[in-house]
């Protein structure tokens, strides 16, 4: 049997994997000092469908190439890049194994933001202002009397991300801002520094999850956002399928279309995200892989789709093999927990909340004793809720009641 290869090692996603992928099918590939911070090979001890673990610095340029010819043998099924950081590589691999993917030069440009800008603004699509900055002297020359968001180019999960409102925030914003440490989940040499400055734009924002094949879509969904308030841009809750007028629900997906053909994207997913003010969609950055965050789940739950299973068909050259319904049968919500920055003294409530109509899982990622620095990025939040409801408001306000149900006390 062929083996799969998965590029990045994505733990919450195993149950649902062996749904469909069968025994000793599976090789993950992830970076050795991410194996041995998050103890990837106790985590797959024991699971049916993982036929083993490559450890290989997949970060570093030249690796694909260097993998391929080191395990030319492996002659695998497909390459999925479960991860933002995995994209490059993944889609060099496919190439030389001569495998769907997204393509090299796509997944060079959606890893960098600047030059995601560059190329879609060049077809036409709405982007905010951006320049690349390298110092607090840089943002203030781009600000201008304005609000701004000052933030990586090359990082995830909202990491390194804030918006500024006043000229004397820079510096204090400079210094939060390039201390991008991602602790477990990175390597432990350090990444390139790569900031942009862009223009703040105000309005509601949008994830449109879309499977490609052979450069078209052949299914999208759009999921409403929320995020917690304050300077940092961290999301608060998704909501599936987003609420709103049909006529924006099709923009949205026209508009992720367009940035699919302007890239060069060819087989795969995209998580592209907008930010509408005025009716009009604005790029805030796409990412060639599945949405993270809970939106596989919730996808998962309000249409029902098989849409992960239908991933690896689409990089394995398949048809997808279960029905793709246009239209959500239902709604699903994820709500993420938050708090106060302090040492947590007590966490309650969490087994009546589970019991509450509606709630799919909820987990509490903080424990008694410890400290909490602050929310920062997507990696600091305390907790998930995700609830489903006959409408994406019913699915949305038992996420929020779960939510509020549990009692995180923070001295």
């Amino acid at each position: 049997m062929k083996p799969v290869i998965v590029v990045g090692f994505v733990g919450v996603t195993l149950g649902l994997i062996a749904e469909f992928q069968p025994d000793d099918s599976l090789i993950y590939v992830e970076e050795p000092d991410v194996v041995r911070k998050r103890h990837v090979r106790e985590q797959i001890e024991g699971v049916g469908f993982a036929r083993g673990l490559i450890e290989w610095e997949y970060l570093t340029p030249g690796k694909a190439d260097e993998f391929f010819h080191t395990h030319r043998d492996l002659d695998p099924a497909a390459i999925i890049p479960a991860i933002e950081y995995a994209t490059p590589f993944a889609a060099r691999l496919a190439e030389r194994y001569g495998l769907p993917g997204a393509t090299l030069g796509a997944a060079q440009i959606m890893r960098d933001k600047a030059l995601l800008r560059q190329v879609t603004a060049s077809a036409g699509i709405r982007n905010p202002a951006s320049v690349r900055v390298t110092s607090p002297a840089d943002v203030l020359a781009f600000m201008q009397d304005r609000p701004i968001v000052l933030k990586p180019s090359n990082r995830q999960a909202s990491v390194g991300t804030q918006v500024i409102r006043y000229p004397d925030d820079i510096e204090q914003a400079w210094a939060h801002c390039t201390a991008q440490d991602e602790g477990i989940f990175v390597p432990d040499r350090p990444m390139e520094l790569s900031m942009l400055a862009e223009e703040f734009v105000e309005g509601e924002e949008f994830s449109v999850e879309t499977l490609v094949q052979n450069g078209k879509p052949l299914w999208a969904n759009v999921t409403g956002k929320q995020l917690v308030p304050g300077p940092r841009p961290v999301e608060l809750a998704h909501v599936v399928p987003a609420d709103i007028p049909p006529e924006l629900d099709d923009l949205l997906k026209q508009d992720t279309a367009l940035v699919i053909d302007a890239t060069g994207f060819r087989d795969g997913i995209v998580h592209c995200e907008w930010i509408v003010a005025g009716g009009v969609p604005h790029l805030v950055e796409c990412a060639g892989r599945l949405a993270g965050d809970g939106i596989l789940d919730v996808v998962q739950l309000a249409y029902p789709v098989e849409l992960l299973r239908c991933y690896y068909a689409v990089l394995k050259g398949e048809d997808p093999p279960s029905d793709l319904p246009a239209r959500a049968k239902s709604g699903a919500a994820v709500r993420f927990l938050t708090i106060e920055p302090g040492v947590v003294e007590s966490v309650e409530g969490v087994d009546e909340a589970r019991r509450l109509d509606g709630v799919h899982l909820l987990q509490v990622t903080v424990a008694p004793g410890e400290r909490f620095d602050g929310l920062r990025s997507s990696w600091d939040r305390a907790g998930i809720v995700m609830a489903t409801g006959d409408t994406s408001a019913e699915a949305l306000r038992r996420a929020e009641n779960a939510a509020n149900t549990v009692h995180i006390e923070v001295r």
